[in-house]
């Protein structure tokens, strides 16, 4: 029962193992793998309250990593769902596209759990080399063969971080003598004076960084964004960097208040990722860039949470990872359905979209709301609470500046509504979207409206599963 979901997905991967060894339909490929996830979800979902540990103590079953798990089962469900047949992958190697994506959301699965360095190292690379291969399946026919690029770029940068990150876990296992995230936190609260425990932690923050794309691990974001397939997009945008918060906690408990070094670092982090990717995003014209230029901005207020280094800074972090989800799926789900043969959608292609697709208009715009932090969506009550966590920690600068950030923020996002309501339709075609995708569509609008006007409850559900893990 502990390793129930991770073995489901082992099961629904050797199904898509088989499928790949024939030439299954489209349609085929497509129905076991919405039909397969949901079941993950339903697993996910039963097991949500177990507890136990496995592996001698390396791998850790609590609220905390079973909360995680049901989002990013939840999240990928989302994904193929308003994946209208993967118009942008390759036909013939749409089950071995299946196949790794499954094989990714294992490696989340067990990354969440993972308390030891090893674990967390073979867990981390399990998933990200699974996307590594994701990125250049797409259709070159659609793309121009910036795919190859893209899937290029994310393998080596991302080797890159894993060698600093393996370097400062062999720092950790030489101040400390153990891999354990449990013994180390005990034993680096005598060390943290010595610079080898400072550049240990910053090394292994290295790795994590980049999953979550923030500064200055964020380069590889446009190009990945842009080069994948759209769909391949929607699920690197959303399900990896629930993973990434989920270990960011695990690992910033071992940081206490004395390691006023690495808060700094944390904080000019944060800073530099809100700017780098706010100004960036103004003079972006392609969708998929501006969203990942506004990822790389988000991910800084994310880190705000995670610097206060209290319980609940990090449950308003988790709290706000899962409010960003939903909103990116929402503006995705409207990308991946106005996209014509899934092609790369321009902001002008959602001219006069109000006309054309008055749902999807509706679900765009709430989805930009909502990550502009305008009540009363959840990105106005994520990044309230965690403006006041940090204010009340004594970062009134970093305050200040994220309120910056935020009005820079809601200009690019605005303009896109701009265009959405306010153009004519300039005799574009109607756009017909499938009932699943509207059912979806109000699915999101919903949730992201209510966990904006009653936040103490998702508040409480994320103290909950943080107080695991202090």
């Amino acid at each position: 029962m502990l390793f129930l979901p991770e073995l489901t997905l082992l099961g629904v991967g050797l199904v898509f193992f088989f499928l790949s060894l024939g030439e299954p339909s489209r349609a085929k490929v497509k129905y076991f793998a919405v039909t397969l996830s949901a079941l993950v979800v339903l697993v996910t979902l039963i097991c949500i309250k177990s507890e136990g540990e496995l592996f001698y103590q390396a791998y850790r079953i609590d609220f905390f990593s079973q909360l995680f798990k049901f989002f990013i089962a939840l999240a990928t469900f989302i994904v193929l769902v308003f994946s209208d047949q993967l118009v942008s992958v390759k036909e013939k190697v749409q089950a071995e596209y299946y196949l790794f994506l499954f094989t990714a959301v294992l490696g989340l699965m067990m990354l969440v759990s993972s308390v030891e360095l090893l674990a967390i190292f073979v867990s981390l690379e399990l998933s990200s080399f699974a996307v590594y291969i994701m990125v250049p399946m797409r259709n070159s026919v659609n793309n121009g063969g910036r795919q190859v690029e893209a899937g290029v770029k994310y393998l080596l940068f991302g080797v890159m971080a894993t060698g600093f990150m393996l370097f400062g876990m062999s720092y950790l296992f030489g101040l400390t003598g153990s891999t354990q995230l449990f013994v180390i936190a005990d034993k680096l609260n005598l060390t943290y004076a010595q610079p080898a425990a400072v550049v240990a932690i910053v090394l292994v923050l290295v790795g994590f960084f980049y999953k979550l794309a923030l500064f200055p691990l964020h380069f590889w974001v446009p190009d990945v964004y842009e080069g994948a397939a759209n769909e391949t997009t929607a699920f690197i945008a959303a399900v990896p960097k629930l993973a990434a918060v989920a270990l960011l906690i695990r690992v910033v408990t071992l940081i206490n208040a004395e390691a006023e070094v690495i808060v700094n670092i944390l904080v000019v982090c944060s800073l530099l990722s809100m700017f780098y990717g706010n100004l960036s995003a103004l003079v972006q014209k392609d969708a998929k860039r501006l969203l990942g230029f506004s990822g790389i901005a988000h991910a800084g207020f994310i880190l705000v949470g995670l610097l206060t280094l209290e319980s609940t800074g990090y449950a308003t972090a988790m709290y706000y990872i899962i409010g960003y989800v939903f909103m990116n799926l929402a503006c995705f789900l409207v990308i991946c359905t106005v996209s014509e043969k899934g092609r790369n959608v321009a902001i002008e292609d959602f001219t006069g979209l109000h006309k054309r697709a008055p749902l999807l208009a509706i679900t765009l715009t709430v989805g930009l709301f909502a990550l502009a932090g305008i009540p009363p969506f959840v990105g106005f009550s994520g990044k309230f609470l965690l403006l006041l966590g940090a204010f009340k920690q004594g970062h009134v600068l970093l305050v200040v500046l994220a309120a910056l950030n935020t009005a820079i923020a809601i200009y690019y996002y605005l303009s896109i509504v701009r265009v959405t309501f306010c153009t004519d339709s300039e005799n574009r075609g109607t756009i017909v979207s499938s009932r699943k995708s509207n059912i979806l569509s109000i699915l999101l609008i919903v949730i992201i409206i209510v966990m904006g006007v009653i936040p103490s409850k998702f508040i409480e559900l994320t103290t909950t599963a943080v107080q695991a893990v202090m």
